[in-house]
């Protein structure tokens, strides 16, 4: 064997893994299907604008170990994460504090906001949240749930808001004060040469062999290190045996655009449900850019079908159980590691997914 480790895949997980097992000494090689490294985090130059080529990613955390860990890498700068909301025209502070309550209300004081949803959650006849819409209006009443959630989130599950699990939206800030930072974390921000760069220097020293499929010669490279770390998607490494789990997809429009400010901020959600996108992203905003032109990103939500790109694992009942199949099958893979967004089924934020990778590398002798 060649190698003590094979990683499949260049995003974050299999990075952070190849960069402590080659720090210990170990023989990596990692493998990406695509022809780039980063996964879903890589960002490209354009006119001198790093442009997330696979939606807006804004690196949060609490975790300190995990903080000084990526700056490490990379120099952050202190991007707060302050999307904007425009439902027909109307623009609203997200995510939702005393000026969304304002502009909707007119209210001023966080007892006149607390009593306006109290009264909407009472008059809908909320006890126990069943679904996403009645966790929804419990949460931040009707009239905010019918502008700012419904289309929205319609938009981006493709199903109505009574058929989806009121998990969906119980980590949605909502804030009786004049706080617009998104994210409840202590440390905050954006790689200011971008995401890509930040995971070569991860890969730096190791072998990497883009546009090369795992799957497709999955004996021959198992035969090549001792051991596995898969990130792909845990169904597709079984073929699909009990059928493929679900995924919402994603498709972007990116335009250049000769004009230095588009739309004033780096994310604008648009929660209509006739508008078909769900939001706007402008690039530069993310590092405080001052080109000339800008460069804007229309991203539209999608039903996934194998061979599309998975985004965001479906993690309804039926898909849950679907996966504890495939775990079980994972569980017996004594050579293999499967990690990641893609490999464990789960949302993951990219601190979580760092975490995770490093947490499971302390375990490895």
């Amino acid at each position: 064997m060649k190698y003590d480790t094979l990683i499949v895949g260049a995003g974050l997980y299999g990075a952070v893994f190849a960069r402590e097992l080659s720090d210990r000494g170990k023989r990596v090689l990692v493998i990406e299907k695509r022809n780039h490294v980063g996964g879903n985090v890589y960002t490209e130059d354009v006119e001198g604008i790093q442009v997330h080529v696979y939606g807006a990613h804004i690196f949060h955390t609490n975790d300190k170990k995990v903080w000084n860990y990526v700056n490490r890498f990379a120099e952050f700068n202190r991007y707060t994460n302050s999307p904007v909301a425009n439902y027909r025209g109307e623009l609203y502070s997200l995510p939702f504090n005393m000026y969304t309550f304002n502009k909707m209300w007119g209210v001023v004081t966080p007892q006149e906001a607390e009593a306006k949803i109290a009264a909407q959650r009472a008059a809908a006849g909320i006890a126990e949240p069943k679904n996403l819409e009645e966790q929804a209006i419990s949460l931040v009443g009707t009239d905010i749930y019918e502008k700012l959630v419904k289309g929205y989130t319609e938009k981006q599950w493709g199903r109505p808001c009574t058929e989806l699990p009121a998990f969906i939206i119980r980590r949605l800030p909502v804030r009786f004060t004049f706080d617009n930072n998104y994210f409840n974390a202590r440390y905050q921000g954006i790689p200011t040469e971008g995401y890509t760069r930040l995971v070569e220097r991860l890969l730096e020293g190791v072998e990497v062999r883009l546009g090369t499929d795992y799957v497709a010669d999955k004996a021959g490279f198992d035969a090549m290190a001792e051991t596995v770390v898969y990130t792909g998607a845990v169904d597709r490494y079984f073929n699909y045996c009990f059928g493929p789990l679900q995924y919402r997809s994603v498709r972007f429009e990116t335009e250049l655009l000769d004009t230095p400010n588009y739309q004033g901020n780096a994310v604008v959600n648009y929660t209509d449900r006739e508008t078909p996108y769900t939001r706007i992203i402008e690039h530069k905003h993310f590092v405080f850019g001052t080109q000339p032109k800008t460069v804007v990103s229309r991203e539209y939500s999608a039903e996934w079908k194998p061979g599309d790109e998975p985004y965001y694992p479906v993690n309804d009942t039926v898909n849950s159980a679907l996966y504890l199949r495939y775990k079980e099958l994972a569980n017996r893979e004594e050579k293999v590691i499967f990690g990641g967004r893609l490999g464990e089924y789960r949302y993951y934020d990219m601190d979580a997914v760092i975490a995770s990778a490093l947490s499971r590398l302390e375990e490895l002798p």
